[in-house]
C-alpha cells in the first residue's frame, strides 16, 4: 500500500493506494486497521460526511476495495499508541519450536495452553502479538480462526489477505475439517456421535464470558467419537460442524460428560476426577487441521499431544 500526504497547520490527509492485502476488505473495516484508536463512531460520521473519499468519490462503509483504489483519510484524533508489551524471550523461544507448518502464505502453530490468541481484557500480549514481534519483517499477520487461552493446538495465520480471504470462505463453507482431543469424565457412550445444541452467549455481572444451551441461542452441531475408555475417563475426538464459542465445552457438559479440567463448564463428577488426576490445565487440545488452497493443494496436518497430556493418559491407564 503506498500513502501519500497533504500537509497543512501540523495535521495531515493521507491518499492511500489499496493493494492486494486489502482489496476485497469491507472499507470501515480497512478504516479500523489504517486508523487504530479512532473510536468506529468517528469513523462511520467521517464516511457520512464524505470526509473519507475513494478514488476522490463518496462510498458507503460495506464498500468492498478493490486493488488501485485510492482512498482519502482525514486527519481524525486518533489515541496515543499503546507502548509494545514485552514479552519474554522465553516465550519467543518456545513458539519457535511449535512450527508445524510454513510457506510463503501461511504459518501454522501449535499453541501452547495458557497462551491466549490475542491480547486485551487485562492481558498484554498473545501469539499474534508475540509472532508480530518475532517477524518484524512480517508485514501482514493475521489470525485466520481462534482457540481458546487453555486449549492447545493447531491454529492458522494467513500471511496475505487473500489466503485470509480464501481460509474464511472455507470456515463459512465447512471446507475446513478441525478435530480435537478431549478426556471426558464418565465413560462416553460410543453410540453417541452427535450433539445437536443451539448455544447462546451470556455475560456475568463478573464480566466472565459464558456460553449455554439454549432454545433461543445459534445453531451448533459438534460430532464425537470415542478414541478409548479408561478408568472413570473417556479419550474423544471432536469435531464442530459449527465453530460456536466454547462449543466442544458446552456440548460435552450438555451431554453430561464434562472436559476434565474445564473449570469453567464442570460437574462435581469431573472436578473430582480432575482433582485426582491432579490435572492442572483444560484438556482439550486441537489436534488436525485439513484443508486445500488454490496454490498450495491439499493440507492435513497434526499436532501430537503434548508430554503433559500425555503423561495424564498414563496416570489413567496405569
Amino acid at each position: 500500500m503506498s500513502d501519500s500526504s497533504d500537509r497543512g497547520s501540523g495535521r495531515q490527509t493521507r491518499h492511500c493506494t489499496v493493494d492486494e492485502n486489502a482489496a476485497g476488505q469491507r472499507l470501515d473495516n480497512y478504516l479500523v486497521r489504517e486508523m487504530r484508536g479512532v473510536p468506529r463512531s468517528r469513523l462511520y460520521k467521517a464516511l457520512r460526511k464524505g470526509e473519507v473519499r475513494v478514488n476522490k468519490g463518496r462510498v458507503r462503509a460495506d464498500y468492498r476495495l478493490v486493488e488501485g483504489d485510492v482512498v482519502r483519510i482525514p486527519p481524525l484524533h486518533q489515541a496515543e499508541a499503546r507502548e509494545q508489551a514485552t514479552i519474554p524471550q522465553q516465550r519467543f523461544k518456545q513458539l519457535s519450536g511449535q512450527i508445524v507448518y510454513e510457506d510463503d502464505i501461511l504459518l501454522v502453530i501449535d499453541k501452547p495452553s495458557g497462551l491466549a490468541v490475542h491480547g486485551g481484557s487485562g492481558l498484554s500480549f498473545g501469539l499474534i502479538e508475540c509472532l508480530r514481534q518475532m517477524r518484524p519483517e512480517s508485514a501482514y499477520l493475521e489470525l485466520v480462526h481462534r482457540l481458546d487461552r487453555d486449549t492447545s493446538g493447531l491454529i492458522l495465520i494467513a500471511k496475505r489477505a487473500p489466503v485470509l480471504r480464501e481460509l474464511h470462505r472455507q470456515l463459512r463453507e465447512k471446507h475446513i475439517d478441525k478435530r480435537y482431543l478431549a478426556l471426558v469424565a464418565g465413560r462416553w457412550p460410543k453410540a453417541l456421535l452427535v450433539v445437536d445444541a443451539p448455544l447462546e452467549k451470556n455475560v456475568l455481572q463478573s464480566g466472565e464470558r459464558m456460553v449455554r444451551v439454549s432454545r433461543d441461542g445459534k445453531k451448533a452441531v459438534t460430532e464425537f467419537s470415542v478414541i478409548e475408555h479408561l478408568p472413570g475417563a473417556t479419550l474423544v475426538e471432536a469435531r464442530p460442524i459449527t465453530g460456536r464459542t466454547h462449543q466442544i465445552r458446552v456440548h460435552a457438559r450438555h451431554a453430561g460428560f464434562p472436559i476434565l479440567g474445564d473449570d469453567k463448564y464442570s460437574n462435581d463428577d469431573s472436578s473430582m476426577v480432575t482433582r485426582e488426576l491432579g490435572l492442572k490445565r483444560l484438556f482439550l487440545h486441537a489436534a488436525s487441521l485439513s484443508f486445500s488452497l488454490p496454490d498450495s493443494g491439499p493440507l492435513s496436518l497434526r499436532a501430537p499431544l503434548d508430554t503433559y497430556l500425555e503423561n495424564t493418559l498414563d496416570k489413567l491407564r496405569n
